[in-house]
């Protein structure tokens, strides 16, 4: 985007010779029109089913399709039928977690304003907002949402608020005047006006130099388009474990299958089926099912039970890999309701308590509390009244201000000490607002229990100092800039106070009038409180070993003081958005790495800090409530939005919503997720011996010329319904103790160890021979084939159901830890209820190839799976044997 001063150049020629008021012509305005377009962001939407199909897209499902061409052409419908379904049920549970990822730039579109007032053909009119152009003279007023980015040519009293795209709390007085600096941070730049921005106080002109996709917000919606969506951490081991097991199941398909032609082991067809039977029985169909079902059931407890909202199934697990989270300062870590915590007047230092635009606390000296004596009752008298704000409760009873934030801190603070039912008894008589110009606000009243007539006035104290100086010779500039420094070092806004008394005949409020000379009342040190849940939860993440990055539009000493306060480091660093932009690629990445606050960013700084940390391999979470962080909150491996304060687009960009605005849901999320990375990975650790165990027995009935077991449709059966059934329990299993004591995950750390796969093989193993044997045993005693496969079948859920208490934890299975999670009982008795269904009723033996055995065998072949607990138990105490002799 062009530089806004160089816009500014381009326009003084055109208007030099003319006034501002005459505007366009239609005719010029028609034509820019044409040339630039209208002032309109558009976004685009991925239509519904593109999303659904690219569900297809993966390894597993290919597959499968794969393997339901083979038995269609082999003429088995039953296993055709059973495999498609299977595809189709995974298909459809991506496409409803993917699409219901909300549309940030159709949010954005709808905060451009709808109408603009300008200046056409010197006539002064309405006009909707899209048609607007560059050049265009623009008049605004309180109330408006700015409709394009302007450059202030005239303005009264003008003040804007642009929280949502600079992070400020405060509203910013804009002038006419020209900025020397050639480089100036959003915040700064008082003679611009920005897109979707509102006027609070006065009118003002302002040219047109940016429309649409060129306007600050249309970059941000360009940022937030061009932001893919990636991979999370564990969808890209799952994917590529997923991808690996196909690859390799496929191999030895091939292998196995050339080697039968050779061997001419069965005939043509009844190969290609056995074949087939063992890739499905090998590929963990169920992986995808297992992950959604474990995640889905995880982001629902989530929103019940940790207020939080998360809309992306794998960002739920995303939060438990998480190194580092880059978060706003105002309204995130701290509350943004700017409080008075120190008044020091010409004899005293005085402290305030309480936080918040709520009047409960109490004035304190020496940290005890103390009673208002005259001078402080003048100073909160004064303050209350040189004020443009009002002060109220709204149904709930929560006390909100109506103005600007710094002088709801002197109303909250005269609340306080001198009680929410007396107010100042004075009569206004004339009032002075606040300009940036001169940088005080200032009241005429008329004192009614003396009838003086008292002039007070707040503002920068370098401006009240000078007024002081001016009546009172020996007042000590130099004494109380250095106070100002101090508390302005210590993360607070500095205001000062004074009062005058003036003649009977002083009607208004003047300049001159002030600049006689006023008594010094005080110093205000204002600030806006850090929440102090958060320095406990920051102190949490440090011990979970994940750092915490300020990104703020405030000032580094202010920014700085706050983190220091929090807690973020021992030792803060600092970085402004002006000294980021000098920095190289290389340089970037060693900033983000060092410095704890980046203060005075823009919303493309936002976004380059996050892309910076992911370059140097930090999953990263970005926590942002405006419309300035949605693009870091789309790049973003996590983006975290407040669901109270923050804007529709920040919800709609973000991955993830904390319903209550509390960064401390951070820390109980991490956890969370760190949780749920735990349970995944071991039922995938459960789900893949399982799966490998059935691909076994069809290969060895293969490679011994032996009737094939199973069919595609039973092999299907034991990994889709255990896997939604046995993984199930999951779910529900407890944090592991010390969970938030150890560090993240590293980046691109496997999922699977050596010993993980060791352990993979034999129960494999274990699990494929056991089925075999039983299976060899019934045929040898006369049973028919479909009772023979009917037992195998309860053979691996057998082995599923005993395994599944190995795996639950690393400790012995027979220990208290048996009992930590009970409603697995409760999954394993569906699991059996599922079995005595499949094995028993009509309809299930027809699909599935089934029949009706006796109940001893029923039982028998279930309890067969000890065989593998007790295996399994035996290495788990072989291994720490192993640990504690080294």
């Amino acid at each position: 985007m062009e530089h806004y001063q160089e816009k500014t150049e381009k326009l003084k020629s055109k208007y030099r010779a003319q006034s501002f008021e005459n505007g366009l012509s239609s005719e010029e305005a028609k034509k820019r029109l044409v040339e630039d377009g209208p002032n309109k962001i558009e976004s685009k939407k991925t239509p519904k089913w593109k999303i659904f199909l690219r569900q297809f897209d993966n390894m597993i499902t290919y597959i499968l399709i794969a393997a339901m061409a083979m038995t269609l052409l082999v003429g088995d419908q039953t296993d055709t039928l059973v495999i498609g379904l299977v595809v189709v049920i995974n298909a459809f549970i991506g496409y409803f977690q993917e699409s219901n990822a909300a549309d940030a730039l159709a949010q954005i579109q709808q905060m451009l304003a709808v109408e603009a007032t300008v200046y056409r053909d010197n006539t002064r009119s309405d006009i909707p907002a899209s048609d607007l152009v560059k050049g265009d003279v623009v008049f605004l007023e309180a109330g408006d949402s700015v409709p394009a980015d302007l450059r202030i040519v005239q303005a009264a009293n003008l003040r804007i608020q642009e929280s949502s795209l600079t992070g400020e709390t405060d509203a910013v007085t804009k002038s006419e005047d020209d900025i020397a600096e050639t480089k100036v941070p959003l915040a700064d730049q008082s003679n611009m006006a920005f897109t979707s921005t509102s006027v609070t106080n006065g009118s003002g002109l302002g040219v047109v130099v940016a429309t649409a996709a060129e306007t600050e917000i249309g970059q941000i919606s360009t940022a937030v388009a061009e932001a893919k969506p990636k991979e999370t951490p564990m969808m890209k081991e799952i994917g590529n474990l997923g991808k690996g097991t196909s690859i390799g199941i496929l191999i030895v398909a091939v292998i196995l299958f050339i080697l039968g032609l050779f061997l001419q082991i069965y005939s043509l067809p009844v190969l290609a089926l056995a074949v087939v039977t063992m890739v499905v029985g090998s590929i963990p169909e169920g992986l995808p099912a297992t992950t959604s079902v474990i995640l889905a059931l995880g982001v629902s407890d989530m929103a019940k039970n940790k207020k939080t909202i998360v809309k992306t199934l794998p960002a739920v697990e995303t939060l438990g890999a998480v190194d580092v989270i880059a978060t706003d300062k105002t309204g995130t870590l701290t509350k943004n309701e700017m409080t008075m915590t120190d008044i020091i007047t010409k004899n005293e230092h005085y402290t305030v308590t309480g936080t918040g635009y709520t009047p409960t606390g109490d004035l304190q000296l020496a940290g005890k509390n103390t009673a208002p004596n005259v001078m402080i009752k003048q100073f909160l008298t004064a303050g209350f009244a040189a004020n443009d704000t009002e002060l109220d409760q709204d149904e709930d009873g929560v006390y909100q201000i109506n103005g600007e934030p710094t002088d709801g801190a002197f109303l909250t603070a005269y609340y306080k000490v001198m009680g929410t039912n007396k107010e100042p008894d004075y009569e206004s008589l004339d009032m002075l607002p606040f300009d940036s110009e001169y940088r005080y606000i200032a009241r005429l009243v008329r004192d009614q229990a003396t009838g003086e007539k008292l002039l007070y006035v707040k503002g920068s104290p370098d401006k009240i100092f000078e007024m002081v100086a001016n009546n009172e010779q020996d007042f000590d500039q130099k004494y109380w800039l250095q106070r100002v420094e101090e508390l302005a070092g210590s993360g607070k806004r500095v205001v000062a106070v004074g009062v005058t008394n003036v003649a009977e005949n002083v009607e208004e409020v003047t300049h001159e009038l002030l600049a006689q000379g006023v008594d010094f009342l005080g110093l205000a040190g204002i600030i806006d409180p850090p929440r102090p849940e958060v320095i406990a939860t920051l102190k949490q993440l440090n011990n979970a070993h994940v750092q915490v990055k300020m990104i703020t539009g405030d000032s580094p000493v202010t920014a700085s003081a706050i983190g220091q306060q929090l807690g973020l480091a021992e030792q803060i660093h600092a970085i402004t958005g002006p000294q980021w932009d000098e920095l190289d690629e290389k340089q970037r990445q060693q900033a983000a790495e060092k410095n704890q606050v980046f203060a005075r960013t823009t919303p493309q700084n936002k976004l380059e800090i996050v892309e910076a940390l992911e370059q140097t391999e930090k999953v990263t979470a970005m926590i942002g409530d405006g419309v300035n962080d949605a693009p870091a909150l789309k790049t973003a491996d996590i983006g975290v939005s407040m669901g109270v304060k923050g804007t529709d687009v920040a919800r709609d960009a973000a991955d993830m919503i904390l319903t209550d605005d509390n960064f401390t849901t951070m820390g109980t999320a991490i956890k969370e997720g760190r949780r749920i990375y735990d349970n995944i990975k071991k039922s995938i650790l459960f789900l893949l011996p399982t799966s490998f165990a059935e691909g076994l027995i069809v290969f060895f009935s293969i490679l011994f010329d032996m009737p094939l077991p199973l069919t595609p449709s039973q092999l299907l059966w034991i990994n889709m319904v255990s896997a939604v059934t046995i993984q199930f329990a999951f779910i529900f299993e407890p944090a592991e103790s010390g969970i938030m004591n150890r560090k993240p995950r590293a980046h691109g750390q496997s999922m699977v160890t050596k010993h993980d796969v060791i352990q993979m093989i034999y129960v494999s193993i274990i699990i494929a021979v056991t089925g075999l044997f039983g299976h060899a045993v019934l045929l040898d005693q006369g049973a028919s084939q479909a009772a023979a496969s009917t037992l195998m079948v309860n053979i691996i859920i057998g082995g599923k159901i005993f395994y599944l208490f190995n795996i639950r934890t690393a400790n012995f299975a027979l220990s208290k830890d048996i009992l930590a999670n009970k409603k697995a009982f409760l999954v394993i008795g569906i699991m059996l209820l599922l079995q005595i269904i499949l094995t028993y009723v009509p309809f299930m033996q027809e699909l599935f190839s089934t029949t009706g055995v006796s109940a001893t065998a029923f039982i028998l072949s279930l309890l067969s799976g000890v065989v593998v607990f007790i295996v399994v138990e035996l290495d788990k105490l072989v291994r720490k044997i192993i640990l504690k002799a080294e």
